[in-house]
C-alpha cells in the first residue's frame, strides 16, 4: 500500500477556503442526521462506510442485558463477555481481534474518551460500567480506520453514545433475579430556566453463581441540565460511580476434570477489585447559515484496584501468585470542531477542522505481589504523565447527484513521561535506566469513495490509516523490573505508537421495503500487536499481523409490531511471520465466527417478547492453534407487558444451560501448592441459566 493518498483539488481548496463565507449548500451532515435516526432508517446518503450505523434507544429498550458491555453488542460482530468480576471492564472481540478491555476500539461517552492509555491492567482499558443503559438516546458506532476525528484505539472501530436530555416522565425501575441480582434505577427531569434538568441514580448488587459470592455493589450517580436553541446550546454533565467486587478467576480445565475443583469455584477467593470515577464535562455549540462549532471540555478522577491470581502457584509455590496493579489518575480533556457548507467551482462542499488534546496524569500506577490482598513485594511502582493531540481536517465533496468522496488527513502527537518510583531489587540504577521521556507522530490520510444510489443500493470504498498508542512504561523500558538484568534492543524502548492500514468495500440497501442490509469486505494490517505485561511489568512484542473477513448485517421490519434482525461476520487472523519456535501463524483468541440474530414483538395491547441468538465459533488460544476453545451458543428471551404508566419483563439468560461453554486461555499454571507446573487450558465458565423480573413506574 503507498505511503500517502493523492487528494483531489476540490478538497485542497476547499480547505484553502474554510473560514471564508460561501452560500449554504443544500446538504446534510452525518452527525446531525445520525442523531435521531436508528437501524429502522434509511442511511443512504448519511455515511461514509457501509460498516457505519446508529441504534437509538427504542432498539435496545426491549433487548434483555445481563450487564452494561452488552450495549456494544448492537454493533454488528461485536462480542463483550465479562470475566473477574462484574466490576472490571468487559473484554471485547470485534473483526478477528481480542480486544482486551479495548485496546483496539475507542468508546465516547457524551463526549468523553473511555479508554485509559497506561492502564494499570491493560492498553485502552474501557469500562463503561458507568452508563446508565436506560439513559443512552442513541448509540453511533463505524469499523475500519477510515474516520478523520477518531483516532487512538480505533484501528477496529469506534462508538459514540448520547445521553438523553429529558424524560417525558419521572421513572423508578427495579430489578430483582437469581443468585441475588437486585438492581434500583430512579430518574427525573425537571424544566429549569429555559433548559432541562436530568437526575438519576441507580444501585446494583450481584452475588454471581460461584462459590465464593461476588458481593458486587454498584452506585451510578448522574447530573445533566441541557440548554437547546434555534442556533446555540448547552450541556452541562456530572457523574460519579463506585464499584466493589470479588471474583472469580479463570481455573485450570483439568482441575475440573478431574474433580479437584468444582466449575464455578476459585483457585484464590481473595482476588477482587474496586473501582471510583467521577467526571464533569460541558458541550457548546452554535450554528449559522453555512458554518457551526462544537466544543467539548472534560475533566475526571479516576481509580481502580484488581487483585488477580491468573496461574495459581506457578511462581510461588507456598504463597501463590496474586498480584495487586492499582492506579491513581485525573483525566482533562477537549475536542473543538469547525464546519462550514460552501459551494466552489460548482460543487458543494463541507469542510471540517477539529483538534483533540488529553492529558492523563497518573499520580500512581502500579504491580505488586499479593498474598489474600496483603502486600507481599514490588514489582513496579510508576508516575507517568501523558500528554495527546491530535488535529484533523476532513472534506466531504458532492462531485455528482450519485458520487461524493470524504477525504481526510489527521495527525497525532504522544508525548510521554514515566517516573519509575520503586523496583523489587531497590536498584537506583534500575529506577533511572527505566524512567524517562518518550514521543511519536504520526499522520494519518483517509478517503472514501461512495457511489449511488441505484434502486436504493449505495456503494463504498474506504481507506485509511489509523494507530493504537502503547503503554508509556513500555516505551521507557530497558530492564527487566523483577530482576534489574538488562533487556535486549528489541524489547526495550518500544514505539508510542502503532501503525494500522485498513481498507473496505461494500454495500447499504434499501431495495426491499423494511429491510436494511449492509455487505462489507475489509482488511486490516498492524505493523506490531505490541502489549505491556502488566502481569511482568515488562513488554511483549507480538509481530505484524493482518485480517481479512466478510460481514453481512439485516434489519428486517415487516410491520409496526414485529423486527427481525441477523447480523454475520466472518473473519481471518495471522501473523504475517510464523513466530520463532511456532508451527503456525494464528492470532491467539481471533474469533473467526460471529452470528447473532433475534426477533422481536411488539403488540398494540402492550404485550412484548424478544428472543436473541448470539452464537461465536471456535477459536485458536495459541499460535500454533493446538489450543482450540469450542463454538458457543447464548439464547437470551424476554417477556413483558406495557402500558403509559408501567412496564412488567420477565428476562430469562442463556435459556438453554450452556455451562461447558466458556471463556478460554492457554495458560502455564501449578495447583496445589509444591504442584509441577503444566500448559494448558483456563477456563472462565458462562453463567448458567437465570431468571430476572423487573418492574418499571412511570410517575
Amino acid at each position: 500500500m503507498k505511503k500517502s493518498i493523492p487528494f483531489n483539488t476540490p478538497f485542497i481548496l476547499g480547505l484553502t477556503l474554510l473560514l471564508s463565507t460561501q452560500a449554504k449548500a443544500e446538504t446534510l451532515q452525518l452527525d446531525e442526521m445520525l442523531v435521531e435516526t436508528g437501524r429502522e432508517k434509511d442511511l443512504i446518503g448519511t455515511t461514509g462506510s457501509a460498516s457505519q450505523g446508529v441504534v437509538s434507544q427504542a432498539q435496545f429498550e426491549y433487548r434483555p442485558l445481563s450487564r452494561n458491555g452488552e450495549l456494544l453488542e448492537i454493533i454488528p460482530g461485536a462480542l463483550a463477555t465479562q470475566h473477574s468480576g462484574s466490576g472490571k471492564a468487559n473484554q471485547y472481540f470485534l473483526r478477528g481481534f481480542n480486544l482486551d478491555h479495548g485496546t483496539d476500539f475507542t468508546t465516547y461517552v457524551d463526549g468523553i474518551p473511555m479508554n485509559m492509555p497506561s492502564h494499570t491492567h491493560g492498553q485502552g482499558y474501557m469500562d463503561i460500567n458507568s452508563v446508565i443503559p436506560e439513559l443512552v438516546k442513541n448509540i453511533e458506532y463505524g469499523k475500519g480506520p477510515y474516520y478523520a476525528e477518531v483516532g487512538d484505539f480505533s484501528s477496529a472501530g469506534y462508538t459514540k453514545m448520547f445521553s438523553i436530555n429529558q424524560l417525558p416522565e419521572a421513572l423508578l425501575k427495579f430489578t430483582g433475579g437469581e443468585f441475588g441480582y437486585y438492581r434500583t434505577l430512579a430518574a427525573n427531569s425537571n424544566k429549569i430556566g429555559s433548559g432541562n434538568l436530568l437526575y438519576a441514580g441507580e444501585f446494583n448488587s450481584y452475588n454471581g453463581v460461584w462459590q465464593q459470592p461476588e458481593d458486587s455493589k454498584k452506585f451510578n450517580g448522574l447530573l445533566r441540565y441541557t440548554l437547546d436553541k434555534d442556533n446555540w446550546g448547552m450541556s452541562i454533565n456530572g457523574k460519579g460511580y463506585s464499584n466493589s467486587w470479588m471474583a472469580t478467576n479463570q481455573i485450570a480445565q483439568t482441575l475440573v476434570d478431574n474433580g479437584t475443583l468444582g466449575l464455578y469455584a476459585a483457585m484464590d477467593p481473595s482476588d477482587g477489585g474496586k473501582t471510583n470515577r467521577y467526571s464533569l464535562a460541558t458541550q457548546l455549540w452554535n450554528k449559522g447559515d453555512n458554518w457551526k462549532n462544537d466544543a467539548h471540555v472534560y475533566a475526571l478522577y479516576y481509580d481502580v484496584d484488581l487483585f488477580s491470581n491468573f496461574t495459581g502457584y506457578l511462581d510461588n509455590p507456598v504463597n501463590g501468585d496474586q498480584i495487586h496493579q492499582f492506579e491513581h489518575r485525573v483525566q482533562t480533556g477537549g475536542t473543538i470542531e469547525h464546519t462550514r457548507y460552501q459551494k466552489l467551482l460548482g460543487f458543494e462542499l463541507d469542510n471540517t477542522v477539529g483538534f483533540q488534546l488529553r492529558h492523563d496524569e497518573i499520580l500512581g500506577l502500579g504491580l505488586d505481589h499479593t498474598v489474600n490482598r496483603q502486600y507481599s513485594s514490588t514489582v513496579s511502582h510508576s508516575k507517568i504523565s501523558e500528554t495527546t493531540a491530535g488535529v484533523y481536517l476532513k472534506n466531504q465533496t458532492y462531485w455528482h447527484e450519485k458520487v461524493r468522496t470524504i477525504a481526510g488527513l489527521r495527525g497525532d502527537v504522544v508525548d510521554n513521561e514515566v517516573t519509575v518510583l520503586d523496583t523489587a531489587t531497590h536498584d537506583p540504577s534500575v529506577n533511572a535506566a527505566n524512567s524517562g521521556h518518550a514521543g511519536k507522530a504520526l499522520v494519518s490520510p483517509k478517503l472514501s469513495l461512495v457511489i449511488g444510489p441505484w434502486f436504493n443500493t449505495e456503494y463504498f470504498i474506504n481507506g485509511g490509516f489509523g494507530y493504537h498508542s502503547n503503554d508509556a512504561r513500555g516505551t521507557t523500558l530497558q530492564r527487566d523490573p523483577n530482576t534489574g538484568t538488562a533487556l535486549d534492543s528489541n524489547s526495550a524502548r518500544i514505539s508510542p505508537m502503532v501503525r494500522s492500514r485498513g481498507a473496505e468495500t461494500g454495500l447499504r440497501s434499501h431495495f426491499i421495503k423494511g429491510l436494511n442490509s449492509t455487505l462489507a469486505f475489509w482488511w486490516l494490517e498492524s505493523n506490531q500487536e505490541l502489549v505491556f505485561t502488566g502481569d511482568a511489568g515488562t513488554t511483549e512484542i507480538k509481530g505484524k499481523s493482518h485480517r481479512y473477513g466478510l460481514e453481512w448485517t439485516n434489519y428486517y421490519k415487516p410491520t409496526d409490531w414485529l423486527t427481525l434482525d441477523a447480523d454475520f461476520a466472518l473473519t481471518s487472523a495471522h501473523y504475517l511471520v510464523i513466530p520463532e519456535g511456532e508451527t503456525n501463524s494464528y492470532v491467539p483468541n481471533s474469533v473467526g465466527r460471529v452470528i447473532t440474530t433475534g426477533a422481536t414483538v411488539v403488540a398494540p395491547n402492550g404485550l412484548f417478547g424478544t428472543v436473541r441468538l448470539r452464537h461465536f465459533g471456535d477459536m485458536p488460544l495459541d499460535t500454533s492453534g493446538l489450543y482450540r476453545t469450542n463454538a458457543t451458543n447464548v439464547i437470551n428471551m424476554g417477556l413483558g407487558y406495557k402500558q403509559k404508566k408501567y412496564k412488567l419483563e420477565v428476562d430469562m439468560f442463556n435459556v438453554f444451560d450452556s455451562a461447558t461453554n466458556d471463556i478460554s486461555y492457554a495458560y502455564q499454571y501449578a495447583y496445589p501448592a509444591g504442584a509441577s507446573p503444566e500448559t494448558g487450558l483456563m477456563k472462565h465458565p458462562i453463567e448458567p441459566r437465570m431468571v430476572r423480573a423487573t418492574i418499571t413506574i412511570g410517575f
